[in-house]
C-alpha cells in the first residue's frame, strides 16, 4: 500500500508544470517555491485533519522533499557509481516540518571523493538555499562500512535508509554488509542498542514523567518504539515493524497500540514543529499551553486544560515504556539466549521460573483463577530468584485485566496478597511501580486510576500525582537503608521503630489520591482510604491512625514553614493535634518522604532544621503531658538561666547582661533558645567599637540540617529591612527566616537564616563571609544608599507562572501584631520590594517567615505600627495590600 496516495502527491507537485518552470527560470527559485507550496499545504491539511491524517502527512512531506531533491540532483553532473541516500529519519520516509533532512552522498569504491568535492559543496550550498535544514556526509562505499562499523548510530541510519537518486546498488551493498555479522552481529547490534537507550534514558531522568518531557527521547517517547524498530529490521531484515506480527512478536493489541500511539506522539510533534518554528523536541511549558489550545482543551472545575493535555501524553507515554520493555525482553530471549537450555524453577502450580523470569505453567491461568494475576506480582517481590514478570506472563495479564473488576477487588484471596505485598521487605517499591506499568494497580484501586498521568501545571510538583505518590513509597522505604541515616538521623531511626510499616506505605500511598476530585484532595483521600482499609479487613485503631494520617499529610510541613514554632503556644497547639507519639512519628516519617518526593530541590537544610525542631519540641510537650499549660515565666527564666551558665567562662559583668536583657522584652526568651541568648549578648558586649555589630554563625545539628544565621545589632533606623534584604538578594542568598525585635533603647536586633543559590549553608565560603560582613556593615550605616532592588534575570519557567500577587490580612485575637500573608511569583529583590513599602507606610516588621516552593513564594510577615500596635485602621490595611501587590506586579 503506497504511503502517500495519488491524489494528494498530485495536489503537492505538478510534475510537467514544474519542469516547465525549470526550462525557464533559475532552478533554485522555482524549486525553493515548490518546496514552500508543498510544506504549505501539507500544514494546511494538518491544521484542519490533526491526528485523522498524520501518518500519510508525515510521509508526505519525505515524499515531497524527495521530489526536490531528485530534481536538484539532476542539475549537477554526477558519476554513474554515486547515488543520494536518505538516511536517519528521512530515511524511513517520515519527515516532521523542522525536522533535519539527513543525506549520505555515497560514491562508489573506484572514485575518489575529494575528486568530486567542488561538486558535492554545490550542491550541498544548493540545498541549504532551498531551506532545508541537512545533515550531510559523503563518503565511499568503503568508507561508509568501515565507519559503520565503528559507530552504531551510522550502522542504524543505514539500516533505515533509501536511494532518493542515482545508483540504487551501492545503498543495497552497504545495507547488506551493515546487517552482516562482519559488521554488527545480532547479539552486537541489540546489546548497543540497549546499551543506547539506557544512557538515553538516564538523560531524561529515567522516568516518563518528567515535567517538561522530551518528546523524542524520553521514556515512551518515539526513540523507544524506533529502536524496536530498529533491533526488528536488523534481527529479521524487516522493512517495517508491522512485519513483527509474522514472526510472533508483535500481537495485535500491541500493534495496534504501537499504531495509534506512533500517531498520537507525531501528531504532538508536528504540532511543536509548527509552534516553536524549529525542530524542538521538549515540551516546555509554554509549549504545553500552547498545545493545549491547539488541540482544543478547556479548562474545567477538575483540570486546566494543560493539565489534560499532559494527561493523555503521560498515560501514553507509561503504555509504550511497557510494551517496549515487554518486547525487549522478547529479543533479549530471542537474540542472546535464542541457543542456550531454558533453566526452570518450579514456583506451584500455577508459576515457574523460566531463566529467572516469572511465567504462567498454563495459558489460561488467568482465565481459571484471576487472582493468580496479583500472586504474580507477590512472587515478584518476595522470590530471591525471581528477575522480572516474563513478557508471555505480562502478555497473559494484559490479555485478562478485564477481569479486574468488583467482585475480583472484594475477593479475599486478593486482598491478602495485596497487604502481603505491602508488608515484603524486599522489592515492594519496585513491584509496584511494575503493577502501575502494566495497568493492574490501577485496575485494582479505581481511585489511583483517575491519577495516573494527571499532572499539576506548577513549578512546585515535577512529578504527575501517580508518580508522586510512587516516590513517596519509594522514599519511605530508602530510609530503611544505612545510607539515609546521615542525611535524615530523625526519619531513618523512627520508620524502624513503627510498629506497622505497612500503615506509613498505605498512608503515602493514598495522601494525594483525592487530587483533582474538585474537592479538598485530602478529605477526599481520607475517604478513599477509610474504603480501602475495610476492604482489606485492616483494624479500626489501624484505619483510624491511617486516615488520620492523610487528612492531616500537609498538618506538619505547613506547621513549621508558615508559622512561628519558637512559639511554646504553636507548639502546645501542634501536640494537642497529634494527640500521641505514635502519629506524631508517623506524620514526621511522611512529611519528610512527601516533600523530598515532590521535588529534590524543595528539601535543604533550613526545611530539615525546622523538622526536627517542630517534632522535638512537640515530642517534649507530649512526654510531659498535654494537661500541663504552658509555663511562659517559667520558659523566660529557665532560658536565662541557662543562657547565664554558657556566658560562665566569659565573666562578664552580671548587671551588664542583665542591663541589655532588661531591654529585650520577655518575648525573645521565650522564642530564642539558651545558646543563641547566649551568643547574642557575648557578641552584643564584646562589640566594643563604635558603629553596627553584624555576626555569622551556622545554626544546624548535621552537615544536612540548618543555615547560615546573620545577626545585626544597630540602632534603630528606616529602610533598614529593606536594605538588608537588598544585601543579601545581590549575594544570591535565599533568606529562610527573618526576626527583627525593636529593643526598649531604641536598638534593633535583626536575625536572618540564610542559604545559598543550591541550598547549602555559607560558613565554608571565607571569601562570601568576608564579603557578606562588609557590606552588611556598610549598609547598616547608610541604609538609603542600599534600599534599593538589582534587577538580575528571572528564569523562564518562573516567568510563564507569574501569576499576580495576593495579599492576606488578620489580626488574630490576643496577639499584639498583625499577620500579613503574601503569595507571589518568586524574584529576585522581593523582599527588599516588601520592606521599601513597609517603610513608606510607616510599619514595623516584627519576625518574617519566608517559604519559597517552585518557583511561588508564601511568605508571612508579623507586623506593627511604628509605635508597636497591630494595625486596625482598615482604609491603612487596604492601602498595604494595594501597595505591596502594585510594587510586586509592575
Amino acid at each position: 500500500m503506497a504511503l502517500v496516495s495519488k491524489e494528494l502527491q498530485h495536489q503537492l507537485i505538478d510534475h510537467d508544470h514544474l519542469q516547465q518552470q525549470l526550462a525557464a527560470l533559475p532552478s533554485s527559485q522555482v524549486l525553493k517555491a515548490a518546496l514552500q507550496a508543498g510544506q504549505s499545504q501539507l500544514d494546511d491539511i494538518f491544521q484542519e485533519h490533526k491526528e485523522k491524517r498524520i501518518n500519510e502527512l508525515i510521509h508526505a512531506r519525505a515524499w515531497l522533499v524527495d521530489q526536490i531533491l531528485r530534481m536538484a540532483w539532476q542539475q549537477y553532473s554526477w558519476p554513474e557509481e554515486a547515488a543520494l541516500v536518505a538516511v536517519g529519519g528521512y530515511g524511513r520516509r517520515e519527515l516532521h516540518p523542522q525536522s533535519d533532512v539527513d543525506l549520505l552522498i555515497l560514491l562508489g569504491n573506484g572514485l575518489d571523493a575529494s575528486s568530486w568535492h567542488r561538486c558535492t559543496q554545490e550542491f550541498i550550498t544548493f540545498i541549504w538555499d532551498l531551506g532545508l535544514q541537512i545533515g550531510s556526509s559523503v563518503r565511499t562505499l568503503e568508507d561508509c562500512c568501515e565507519q559503520a562499523k565503528n559507530d552504531i548510530t551510522i550502522a542504524t541510519s543505514l539500516i533505515e535508509s533509501h536511494t532518493i537518486i542515482g545508483k540504487a546498488e551501492l545503498r543495497e551493498q552497504a545495507f547488506n554488509w551493515v546487517i552482516s555479522e562482519q559488521a554488527w552481529g545480532n547479539e552486537a547490534f541489540y546489546k548497543a542498542r540497549i546499551e543506547s537507550q539506557q544512557q538515553r534514558h538516564r538523560r531524561t531522568n529515567d522516568t516518563e514523567y518528567n515535567l517538561e518531557p522530551n518528546i523524542k527521547n524520553s521514556p515512551g517517547g518515539l526513540r523507544d518504539i524506533q529502536t524496536i524498530g530498529w533491533i526488528g529490521k536488523r534481527h529479521f531484515g524487516l522493512s517495517n515493524m508491522a512485519q513483527l506480527a509474522g514472526h510472533n512478536y508483535l500481537n495485535k493489541s500491541e500493534l495496534d497500540t504501537l499504531r495509534k500511539s506512533t500517531g498520537y506522539l507525531w501528531t504532538i510533534r508536528y504540532a511543536l514543529h509548527l509552534i516553536a518554528q524549529r525542530p524542538e523536541e521538549r515540551l516546555l511549558f509554554d509549549h504545553q499551553r500552547k498545545l493545549a489550545i491547539f488541540f482544543g482543551y478547556e479548562d474545567n472545575e477538575e483540570e486546566l486544560a494543560v493539565e489534560q493535555f499532559m494527561h493523555r501524553y503521560y498515560r501514553t507515554a507509561m503504555h509504550l515504556a511497557e510494551l517496549n520493555q515487554t518486547l525487549l525482553q522478547l529479543f533479549d530471549q530471542g537474540i542472546l539466549h535464542a541457543h542456550e537450555d531454558d533453566l526452570v524453577v518450579s514456583i506451584n502450580r500455577r508459576f515457574e521460573l523460566r531463566n529467572g523470569r516469572l511465567q504462567a505453567c498454563y495459558p489460561s491461568l488467568f482465565l481459571r483463577q484471576p487472582f493468580a494475576m496479583m500472586e504474580a506480582f507477590v512472587i515478584l517481590a518476595q522470590h530471591p530468584q525471581c528477575q522480572a514478570i516474563g513478557a508471555e506472563c505480562k502478555r497473559l495479564i494484559q490479555a485478562y485485566r478485564h477481569l479486574i473488576d468488583d467482585k475480583y477487588r472484594r475477593d479475599i484471596r486478593v486482598n491478602s496478597l495485596f497487604m502481603e505485598l505491602l508488608r515484603s521487605p524486599h522489592h515492594m517499591s519496585h513491584t509496584l511501580l511494575e503493577m502501575q506499568r502494566q495497568g493492574v494497580l490501577g485496575d485494582y484501586l479505581p481511585a489511583f486510576n483517575k491519577i495516573v498521568g494527571r499532572m499539576q501545571h506548577d513549578m512546585y510538583h515535577i512529578y504527575t500525582v501517580d508518580a508522586h505518590c510512587m516516590k513517596v513509597v519509594k522514599k519511605m522505604r530508602e530510609l530503611l537503608l544505612p545510607k539515609e541515616r546521615e542525611r535524615f538521623p530523625v526519619a531513618s531511626r523512627l520508620v524502624h521503630q513503627l510498629p506497622k510499616i505497612e500503615l506509613l506505605y498505605i498512608a503515602g500511598f493514598f495522601h494525594d489520591i483525592g487530587k483533582g476530585s474538585g474537592r479538598d484532595h485530602s478529605v477526599v483521600g481520607a475517604e478513599e482510604v477509610q474504603h480501602f482499609c475495610k476492604q482489606h479487613q485492616l483494624g479500626k485503631w489501624d484505619t483510624e491512625l491511617v486516615s488520620w494520617l492523610v487528612r492531616h499529610h500537609l498538618l506538619m510541613s505547613m506547621t513549621a514553614q508558615k508559622r512561628d514554632i519558637s512559639n511554646p503556644d504553636i507548639i502546645h497547639e501542634f501536640a494537642t493535634k497529634m494527640g500521641d507519639q505514635l502519629h506524631l512519628d508517623y506524620l514526621y516519617v511522611l512529611t519528610v518522604s512527601d516533600i523530598n518526593a515532590t521535588n529534590p530541590a524543595l528539601w535543604n537544610n533550613w526545611r530539615a532544621s525546622l523538622l526536627r525542631q517542630l517534632y522535638t519540641a512537640t515530642n517534649r510537650v507530649l512526654r510531659l503531658g498535654l494537661d500541663v499549660p504552658v509555663d511562659h515565666q517559667g520558659l523566660i527564666e529557665q532560658s536565662q538561666i541557662d543562657a547565664r551558665k554558657l556566658l560562665q567562662t566569659q565573666r562578664f559583668n552580671p548587671a551588664s547582661v542583665m542591663r541589655l536583657w532588661k531591654n529585650l522584652g520577655e518575648d525573645y526568651f521565650i522564642r530564642e533558645n539558651a545558646k543563641t541568648i547566649a551568643w547574642h549578648t557575648r557578641t552584643i558586649l564584646n562589640h566594643q567599637i563604635e558603629g553596627p555589630l553584624v555576626a555569622i554563625s551556622e545554626t544546624s545539628y548535621s552537615a544536612f540540617e540548618g543555615g547560615t544565621q546573620i545577626f545585626v545589632y544597630t540602632q534603630d533606623k528606616a529602610n533598614l529591612f529593606a536594605a538588608l534584604c537588598a544585601i543579601l538578594g545581590q549575594l544570591n542568598l535565599d533568606i529562610q527566616d527573618a526576626r527583627i525585635i525593636t529593643t526598649e533603647d531604641g536598638y534593633s536586633m535583626d536575625t536572618f537564616i540564610v542559604l545559598d543559590s543550591h541550598g547549602n549553608t555559607i560558613n565554608e565560603t571565607p571569601t562570601l563571609l568576608t564579603q557578606l560582613q562588609e557590606r552588611l556593615t556598610q549598609a547598616l550605616l547608610h541604609p538609603k544608599d542600599f534600599a534599593y532592588i538589582v534587577q538580575q534575570r528571572q528564569p523562564r519557567a518562573h516567568k510563564l507562572f507569574n501569576q499576580p500577587s495576593s495579599v492576606s490580612l488578620s489580626n488574630p485575637e490576643g496577639r499584639s501584631w498583625t499577620r500579613l500573608e503574601l503569595f507571589s511569583a518568586d524574584r529576585p529583590g522581593l523582599l527588599a520590594q516588601v520592606g521599601l513599602v513597609f517603610m513608606r507606610l510607616g510599619i514595623s516588621l516584627q519576625k518574617a517567615k519566608i517559604q519559597s516552593i517552585g518557583g511561588r513564594v508564601e511568605d508571612v510577615f508579623f507586623i506593627t505600627l511604628n509605635n508597636g500596635q497591630r494595625i486596625i485602621d482598615k482604609s491603612l490595611l487596604t492601602k498595604l495590600e494595594n501597595a505591596i501587590c502594585c510594587s510586586l506586579d509592575e
